[in-house]
This record gives C-alpha cells, structure tokens and sequence, in this order.
C-alpha cells in the first residue's frame, strides 16, 4: 500500500522538530550557563541526559567534571567524541592536568592548525585549553585568540583572552580592555562585569572590585557569582557582617557544596555569628570525607563554640582539631583562642602555654594588639602578676604606647605586690610622660607601699606634687585620702608638727572621721606612740 503524507502533516511535523530543537538549545544553553555559573551540580543534571548524543553537551560535562577533580572520567567523557574540536581541546585540558604539559600543548597545537579562513572555533578551543588550566604557553593562546579575533568579535573570545592575560606578569591592563569591550557592547554580561571585578580583586583596588561585582549582580540576578566574590572582597576588607550578608545570598543561589558550606560557617565565625556557626559546622561534620576539611570544620566548632558559651563541647573539639591538623597549618592566633578558653575555664597554666606559644609563632613585627588582649584577658581574672608580664612585654615591644598601656602595666605590679617592680615602671611612666597626674600619684603609690611605715618618706615628694596639680576639690577622695594618710604618717614620724597640722586638717576635710586622724590624735593627747603606723590598705580599681 502506498501512503501519501500531505503537505499539512510535513508542516506540523517540521514545527514539532523546530520546536524540539529550540527547546534542546534552551535546556543546553541552561546546563553551558550553570556551568559557567560554577553550579556543578545543576549543571550535570542538566547535560548529562543530553551529552550522549550532543558534543557540546558532552564537552561541559567533561569540563565539570574536571573541575571537580576527577580527570580519569573526565577523560572518558571527552574521548566519546574523538573528532569534536570542543572534546579534543578538553582532551588537551586533561594533559596539562596530568602535568604533561608537552603533550597538552601538542594537542592544542594539532587543533589550532585545523582551522581555516573563516572558521576560528578550532583555534578557539585550543586557546580555552591553555587559558583555563596551567602549564601551557601562554602567549601562544594569547595569539591564537588574537587570530580568532580578526574573524569574530564573540564576548567569549575577548573573555577568554582576557582571562590568559591576567596569568602574564603585567597583562591586566590587557584583560581588562578586553573584559570591557564586552561590557560596552553588553550590559547585561554578568560573567564579564565578575571579570572586571576579580582584576581590581588581584590589583587590591577593593573599592573598584565591590562596584563592578555589583553591577555583575545587577546584570543577572541568578547569578551567584557576584555574591561570592562581594562576600571574598568583603571579607579581605573586614567588613565581616556585608561578607556575610553577601555569602548568605550565594549559598540562596548556589548548589551548596561541601566547599560553600564549609567557607559559609567559617565566614559566620569571623562574622561573629558563632552560635550559628558551631550549628552549621556540627551539621555538616558527619557527612564530611576529606580529611583537611573535616579539621577544619573541627576548628570552626570549636572556636566558635567557646565563644558561644559552651566551654566544655569547645574544649573537646578544639582538643581534637589540634590533635588532627598539621602544625605547621596551625595558626599564632588559633594557639591564641586556644588560651583564652583554657584562661575562662580558670586553667591558667594552659592558657599562658598556648599564649605564649602563639606569640611566639607570630611573625608579625607589631604584636601589640596581641599583647594588649592577653593582658586585659588575665587582668580580667585577677591574675595580677601574668597580666603585668604581658603588659611589660607590650610596653618593650612598643615604647610608645598610651598612658592607659603605661598605667596598667605600673598596676597589675603593685596588685600582684612586686612593690620594686612597680616602683621602677612607674619610674618609666613618668619619664615618658611627665604631666601624666597618674603617673606621680602611683609612683607614690609604689613608693609608699614600700615604706609602709611612713619613716624613709620615698613617696613625699610624689604626693605633695600629686596634691598640689590635683587641688582640694578633686573628685576622687580615697586617692586624697591615701595620698594624704602617708604625709600624716610621716610628719607625725618625723616630730614635724607644723606640717602634721597642717595634713591634719587636710585629711579632716576629706574624711573628719578618718581612723588614722583619729590614731594620731589619741597619740597626742596621750602622749603614746599611735597603735597603728603606716598608710591606710589601698583599695584596688
């Protein structure tokens, strides 16, 4: 039987295949963008159906999968279409990842050569398969893609150039121009402004990098890349809490590998969201294969649990991330947290070994914001005498510090009662700043704790200096008081009555109910010794 098929059903049947056809493209088109987009996952559900029987499917299938780390399926994936010029460069690709670069640049060589007049896509590729891994000769694909531009100006081309001038010693001026060619002729090319910005990344220009990351994000909104690298150029800035907010929305739009999730909880932890980033990093511990990331997150528990509040889960886990990373891995500051919680949890031998033990490692020729933490955080549990070291070791480091610096260090001697010590630091402290009213006072402090008894009278001219610059009115009664108990003291010692009355009265003004007055006054009247000499017990700040 003879079949005749009218012109009607060949129509429909031409626009059913068109529609087909159209409709492959889009989902192709979608799986390239995820690709380039760096979501992996997406990307490979997507190509994966269609690269048995596409070669360009099939290519950025390989590709992800080379990114990923595996080069032998990688490989596999490219050799089903021996002949494709995009399969062949990925062959290449494969070379220079097996660090067979001779091998890789023949490849790429072997393509380039198959090009013609008007066809450039075999150039092209063998460009890609230098420019997007290590190893080849450089300026070999940056003439290749030159070639391919006096044929076409396609934004890949210029993106690819632009993206092998930025691995040549001073070729960013170069890529650059090229990135924004493409902007200029397309304002929507995301890819291209996220180019723009890693180049003033590299270049440390933060600003300009934040500004074309955001004109990326603006351009393609389902883009997660702008994100990232707004979260990576705030981060290098310090500005944690935008990083953050920024890293926030690319996990929204990513594939939420291991990788992200992992810097996500990191970057929650430099943010100083620690309760949520112990909560992350606990999570994702179990599922977690690769050893250095499982350190890692190790470490992010840790710390971030010790300064969320739970001490004892952070003493365990940190206890396992030291024990688990490679020392030379472990970082001045890591050794550091590690002592402020041996020093909450009252440990104090602990914490001043891993103090010190980070200090030491710290290569960094300015250590005073190091030295200035470590003094405050002992001086916050009362341990006077290691919180004077550290502050000693601050003022040797830095001879300049403030007077606060100064006054402190003077302290924590005179509480951890190193009289002599505290003497001669406050010695230093008034040749350092010799109008420093703090500076005389407890210098005369020291002084007159050494002569407790008021006869030698090393601490008079300190507090009659003090009390003249200060005046009667000062604010600050049990300093007078002190100040004034020991010139009591030592005149009464002395025989001097002209000044015994006239410290008499001074001290009645500050405190007519004062004990020591009231001693002295009894002596003289009954003609005794008094039964207590000496200053009053100083009070501690």
């Amino acid at each position: 039987m003879k079949y005749t098929i009218s012109k009607a059903v060949i129509t429909l049947l031409a626009i059913a295949f068109c529609i087909n056809v159209s409709a492959q493209d889009a989902t192709l088109a979608s799986g390239i963008k995820m690709y380039f987009f760096k979501k992996y996952q997406s990307a490979r559900k997507i190509l994966e159906p269609l690269a048995a029987a596409d070669p360009k499917a099939n290519y950025f299938l390989g590709l992800l999968v080379l990114e990923s780390g595996n080069i032998k399926e990688a490989n596999s994936i490219f050799a089903k279409f021996p002949e494709d010029p995009a399969n062949i460069s990925g062959v290449a690709r494969v070379a220079f990842a097996n660090k067979n670069a001779s091998n890789g640049m023949q490849i790429a060589k072997d393509l380039a050569s198959k090009s013609k007049k008007k066809e450039w896509q075999q150039e092209k590729f063998a460009a890609d398969a230098i420019a997007y891994t290590d190893g080849g000769d450089y300026q070999q694909a940056v003439s290749w893609y030159k070639d391919v531009l006096t044929k076409t100006d396609d934004a890949d081309v210029h993106i690819g150039i632009g993206d092998v001038y930025r691995k040549i010693p001073g070729g960013a001026g170069d890529a650059m121009t090229n990135y924004e060619h493409v902007t200029e002729k397309d304002a929507k090319n995301s890819l291209a402004f996220s180019r723009i910005g890693d180049t003033w990344y590299e270049a440390r220009n933060y600003i300009s990098a934040l500004d074309n990351y955001a004109r990326a994000k603006d351009a393609d909104p389902s883009n997660p890349l702008p994100y990232k690298s707004l979260a990576d150029a705030y981060y290098r800035s310090g500005n944690y809490s935008k990083a953050l907010e920024n890293m926030k929305k690319y996990m929204e739009l990513s594939d939420n590998s291991a990788a992200d999730q992992k810097q996500y909880a990191e970057l929650m932890y430099n943010a100083k969201s620690y309760c949520d980033a112990a909560e992350l990093a606990k999570k994702l511990l179990p599922s977690q294969t690769d050893p250095a990331a499982k350190t890692e997150l190790y470490g992010i528990l840790g710390f971030s649990q010790a300064e969320c509040g739970d001490s004892i889960e952070a003493l365990k886990n940190l206890r396992i991330y030291f024990k688990m990373q490679t020392p030379s891995k472990i970082t001045p500051g890591a050794y550091i947290q590690f002592g402020k919680l041996f020093l909450k949890m009252d440990m104090l031998d602990s914490a001043g070994y891993y103090y010190t033990k980070g200090v030491s490692g710290d290569t960094a020729k300015n250590k005073t914001d190091i030295y200035k933490d470590i003094a405050e955080a002992f001086k916050a549990k009362k341990n006077y005498c290691k919180s004077a070291e550290w502050y000693d070791n601050l003022i040797k480091a830095n001879p300049d510090a403030s007077q606060t610096i100064y006054f402190w260090r003077g302290c924590m001697f005179y509480y951890c009662k190193d009289y002599p010590t505290a003497l001669k630091t406050f010695d230093e402290f008034k040749v350092k700043y010799p109008d420093s009213n703090p500076a005389i006072y407890w210098h005369g402090r020291a002084a007159a704790a050494i002569d407790s008894e008021g006869k030698e009278g090393t601490a008079v001219a300190d507090f009659t200096t003090w009390l003249e610059k200060v005046g009667p009115n000062y604010d600050k009664k049990n300093d007078m008081k002190i100040a004034l108990e020991y010139l009591l003291i030592y005149y009464y010692n002395k025989k001097d009555n002209e000044n015994l009355k006239a410290m008499e009265e001074k001290v009645r003004a500050v405190d007519p109910n004062d004990s020591l007055l009231k001693q002295i006054e009894d002596a003289e009247n009954a003609g005794n010794a008094p039964k207590k000499t000496g200053t009053a017990k100083p009070k501690t700040k």
